[in-house]
């Protein structure tokens, strides 16, 4: 692992670090915000999986969430979206590709070499942080925007015993029946749509639900709602009488404005069940 840079941020730091990645057969990087407390021992630790055409960056620098994190003592990572390098599949489309791994395993060529976001994000990286970092594995949450809000949900109903609450910013809330969705579970897991269900926030509520708090923030105003489908989620949080909160938020549309207005919201929100043990 070799350090891109280290600022100080609120009281921490603010890195970026780069790797090579098995999982993704590239080198990968990723933001990591360490608040003050970690100088004294491992500390909570929130996930942000960012939406399409983003990088680490992006969130990193637009969502302000590291003032909130450094008052509740939270470390914050911002992986990247996709796999990168001059060999790595790409497609013209801003929605296929680089920026557009949809936090899933490929298995479909030209994508499978190095398209296995989901093995990235629950095993591979998570080991390199703890490695590596004053970070507590016991005790970490999940949150994303748009596709990174699809990863989130997905992520911790799969795998509930490494989160402890997730949230969404404008989640793809259903995207075997989206064109944010059909189109890129069909390229990089075959047109086989019984291997898509794993990857619906939608049909995973219906199926499994989530034992934990989940916060779900959807601007109402959002240019993409019909893509995003956030009724469906909705509706089956409700037929499965999930422990959750959805809230519709008048006037917000789908951008980073959107994200760092409610984003102090969603940090108090983790770190109340972040520091609940």
């Amino acid at each position: 692992m070799k350090t891109i840079s280290e600022n100080a941020c609120f009281g921490g730091t603010q890195g970026v670090y780069a790797h090579a990645s098995d999982a993704c057969s590239c080198e990968m990087t990723f933001g990591l915000f360490l608040p003050e407390e970690a100088k004294d021992g491992p500390v909570p630790v929130l996930w942000y999986l960012s939406g399409l055409t983003c990088t680490h960056e992006n969130a990193m620098t637009k969502a302000g969430a590291q003032g909130w994190a450094a008052e509740h003592g939270i470390a914050l990572v911002f992986p990247d979206t996709s796999p990168r390098g001059d060999d790595v599949a790409d497609d013209e489309a801003y929605d296929l590709g680089k920026g557009a791994g949809f936090y899933v395993n490929a298995t479909q060529d030209p994508w499978k070499q190095h398209f296995q976001m989901w093995d990235y994000i629950s095993e591979e990286l998570p080991r390199i942080l703890t490695a590596n970092f004053a970070i507590d594995e016991e005790r970490q949450g999940i949150t994303g925007h748009s596709m990174g809000g699809h990863g989130a949900l997905t992520l911790a109903m799969t795998l509930p015993e490494r989160f402890l609450s997730v949230s969404a910013f404008a989640p793809i809330a259903h995207p075997t029946q989206s064109d944010w969705g059909r189109k890129q579970l069909s390229a990089y897991l075959g047109d086989d749509e019984s291997k898509w269900t794993a990857h619906d926030a939608t049909l995973l509520m219906r199926e499994k639900g989530f034992d934990g708090p989940i916060l779900i923030d959807q601007g109402a105003s959002d240019q993409f709602l019909d893509l995003l489908k956030p009724e469906a989620l909705a509706e089956a949080i409700a037929a499965r009488r999930q422990q959750a909160t959805f809230r519709m938020q008048p006037g917000y549309d789908h951008s980073y404005f959107f994200v760092s207005t409610f984003m102090e919201d969603h940090v108090a929100f983790h770190a109340e069940a972040l520091y609940a043990g």
